[in-house]
């Protein structure tokens, strides 16, 4: 386990003891620290398209679009022909996620979903099985006799992004390939929204079953959005599964905003906290804000400058760090906001996976809270069960850091993990 942020060596744990086993590329529940994903498995296509071509094939521009087999081929085979196809890379949100956090951590994840069960060079699972960190555990995929989804992003010369997707058998993960041993041992489960549009396919009661494994063995629940157009169409669905659930939500601050109908992300992020337990809201080149709860015996104020927005003071207590609303005595709402780092990006090469990005680096904090309690069961960092080891001010850095490595670069899935130091980011950043 590598440490999330960059910190003096004082607040390292044990991580230099020998280890008396060899590792292994398969999690084991009862020793390794690790997180599962369960995801709809998917390739992403990038290509550069005019408007004619998103109008000769009925695709609407800036949007979600679901294709059938044969007009992703005959959009595929156009792209080729005319040389238009910049990269493949594997995908989708979550896949996206636990890539990112085992590149992050250097440790182990669990990749739930579906793979091809002949892979022939060049086909999607190829392209995805190349580019996922290879301690992305993919032992658990449930074998299928197609393709898996194929994601085409087709990018107008106005730099809007338009996607093409055809699901393949992405879908197909049935409740039998829920491995709850492996669930049960995790230091946390992550999904995503985008099932519940499949109505009638295997993958959303695969995904409802994953659930209700995590919370059977109390394993903190993560859940990203998806899309504004899906939170709309699904809203009473969604906020039912999120009450039930979900114990950590993320999202962009249009998400936000077609779930509670509040534009202002903390009023939003505010209102959603009466569902779950910590909220990840992006929020564009306004930054980002992670908000949850602290018991008030430990509460911490900051000693960065005092914010107010829509809420008063709202950073006050955002020194502190998060825990479960039901494990508080006395709960007390924490809200933290950070500008993009260093302004963002001289150039953004690409917005798809910010927000990935930001969750994984979450991640990557809850994990190593987990694996310090397993390591260190009775340091003072876990006189309370929190859920993660930093501050919300701590990760805020630590998710925005990871979200500019995704936007200067082309793809939407980091190729290596942050620096261990670089000249751009003072110590001060991360010592503040």
């Amino acid at each position: 386990m590598k440490f999330p942020g960059q910190r003096k060596l004082k607040h390292y744990f044990p991580v230099s003891q020998p280890k008396p086993t060899l590792p292994t590329s398969e999690v084991r529940p009862d020793k390794d620290t690790y997180i599962v994903g369960l995801d709809e498995t998917i390739v992403d296509v990038v290509a550069n398209v005019s408007d004619q071509f998103l109008e000769t094939f009925n695709i609407q521009k800036g949007l979600s679009n679901l294709v059938d087999s044969d007009t992703a081929s005959a959009i595929y085979q156009e792209l080729t022909a005319n040389q238009c196809i910049s990269d493949h890379f594997a995908g989708g949100t979550i896949g996206n996620t636990i890539h990112n956090y085992s590149v992050l951590a250097d440790d182990k994840s669990v990749l739930l979903g579906v793979m091809s069960a002949n892979i022939t060079l060049g086909s999607p699972a190829y392209h995805y099985i190349c580019h996922t960190s290879s301690k992305v555990d993919m032992n658990h995929l449930q074998g299928v006799p197609g393709d898996i989804g194929r994601g085409i992003t087709l990018i107008t010369p106005d730099g809007e992004r338009t996607f093409a997707i055809a699901p393949g058998d992405m879908d197909e993960l049935n409740t039998e390939h829920i491995p709850e041993h492996i669930v049960a041992g995790a230091a946390a489960l992550v999904t995503c929204a985008y099932p519940l549009r499949h109505q009638g396919k295997p993958i959303k009661p695969a995904m409802i079953k994953a659930l209700k494994y995590a919370h059977q063995h109390h394993v903190p629940t993560v859940l990203t959005l998806g899309t504004k157009h899906l939170v709309e169409e699904y809203q009473d669905e969604l906020l039912a599964l999120i009450k039930n659930d979900v114990n950590v939500l993320a999202m962009n601050e249009l998400e936000a905003e077609a779930l509670t109908g509040l534009s202002d992300p903390l009023q939003a992020a505010s209102v959603i906290l009466d569902y779950v337990d910590l909220v990840l809201l992006t929020a564009g080149p306004d930054g980002m804000y992670l908000c949850g709860y602290t018991d008030d015996e430990f509460k911490r104020e900051t000693t960065h400058p005092i914010k107010s927005g829509s809420l008063a003071d709202f950073n006050r207590w955002e020194f502190s760090r998060p825990m479960l609303k039901s494990a508080c005595k006395q709960p007390v709402k924490v809200f933290s906001h950070i500008d993009p780092y260093m302004g963002g990006p001289e150039k953004i090469r690409n917005t798809n996976g910010a927000g990935d990005g930001a969750l994984s680096a979450l991640l990557h904090d809850i994990s190593a809270n987990h694996f310090h309690k397993e390591t260190l069961p009775k340091s003072s960092k876990h006189l309370a069960p929190f859920l993660t080891y930093s501050s919300f001010a701590q990760i805020c850095k630590y998710s925005n850091r990871v979200s500019y490595e995704i936007l200067a670069q082309n793809a939407s899935r980091l190729s290596r993990g942050l620096p261990e130091r670089e000249d751009s980011l003072e110590e001060a950043y991360w010592e503040r």
